[in-house]
């Protein structure tokens, strides 16, 4: 089989020739768009010969509206309007797709990165003070948070009009990207940051839950729409039958276990590996015994094998990188 083939196979249920493996991060601030990100996601693709791409999107949502491009009043958030998703950011994103795109055509499939109207819209909130990088364990109290609960509390039409201009502009952007050449989108969604103490239960699915369908809606014509859930769920449940090929999450560090999912999960697996512990700091004899524990939870379903996340580049040794495609290897 092809990587593609591989990758169709388990996405359609059907067993490969060898389980179907893929990971990702974030290459950093010199390699968000232009030449050096292009370079840096072939460079990543080929050292570890990767059954699919993850592309990482992590430009800031545009705010023409706001000279430092972030929202501190609700009069901020009222003047958010749809865009056409190829603009700023955008447009320099879809140049990297259609540069991937050529060079991938029939070998690999590629999906890209977009998060949620709820995580695009908390981001917002402040300045990127730090770079992108894995999530930390558990829910630390944060600016952006507060300042969204202070929003939904004073003025939830506003907020509500907001999440509704973004979804818009990201269901844009999706169309766009599959226009590029990419075959599907990576959707980063996280509940704790919606239904928090503050905020109370039930924000997520009132606020959240539609607009995340309504992007995945606007790129229904990809083959690899994952969806991404980050961090510790609350309600795993409720993901589980996104309209996705896919579901990514960090099955042994948020939970749930693989084997608590696998008999009723509608999208396919793409699990196994703790992006924050084994890769980091295990060594490739743990990498390959946590490789071949994930297929036993699995129960003889086939899986997609990638880690719940992103990982740090600079800390983890490509031994382990290399010893995930060396454990499929041994197990077919």
């Amino acid at each position: 089989m092809n990587k593609i083939e591989r990758l169709s196979a388990v996405l359609e249920g059907r067993q490969p020739d060898r389980l179907p493996v893929s990971f990702w991060y974030h290459f950093g601030p010199d390699a968000v768009w232009g030449r050096k990100a292009i370079e840096a996601h072939i460079r990543h693709a080929e050292t570890y010969d990767l059954d699919f791409l993850k592309v990482m999107c992590d430009g800031r949502y545009p705010l023409p509206h706001c000279a430092d491009g972030i929202i501190d009043e609700v009069s901020d958030l009222d003047r958010i309007v749809p865009m056409r998703g190829d603009e700023d950011i955008f447009g320099r994103h879809l140049e990297v797709l259609q540069a991937l795109s050529q060079r991938f055509d029939g070998e690999m499939w590629m999906a890209t990165t977009i998060f949620n109207s709820w995580s695009t819209l908390r981001r917002l909130m402040a300045s990127d003070l730090d770079v992108h990088g894995p999530p930390t364990r558990g829910r630390v109290a944060d600016l952006r948070d507060a300042k969204l609960s202070k929003f939904l509390a004073v003025a939830p039409d506003v907020l509500v009009k907001a999440l509704d201009a973004i979804t818009q502009t990201l269901g844009n952007f999706a169309r766009n990207c599959l226009a590029a050449g990419a075959n599907g989108i990576y959707l980063s969604v996280r509940d704790d940051w919606v239904d928090t103490p503050e905020n109370g239960v039930g924000v997520y699915d009132r606020l959240a839950c539609g607009d995340d369908l309504k992007i995945l809606a606007a790129a229904s014509g990809g083959t690899l729409n994952i969806l991404h859930v980050c961090g510790k769920p609350l309600d795993f449940s409720r993901f589980g039958h996104y309209p996705v090929q896919a579901l990514n999450w960090a099955d042994r560090i948020g939970g749930p276990p693989i084997a608590e999912v696998a008999s009723w999960l509608g999208p396919a697996i793409c699990s196994g590996i703790d992006n924050l512990g084994t890769l980091v700091s295990g060594s490739p004899s743990d990498i390959e015994r946590e490789v071949a524990n994930a297929v036993e939870q699995a129960a003889g379903r086939p899986i997609v094998i990638a880690p719940g996340c992103t990982f740090d580049g600079h800390a983890v040794p490509p031994s382990n990188l290399r010893a995930i495609r060396q454990a499929v290897d041994r197990l077919t």
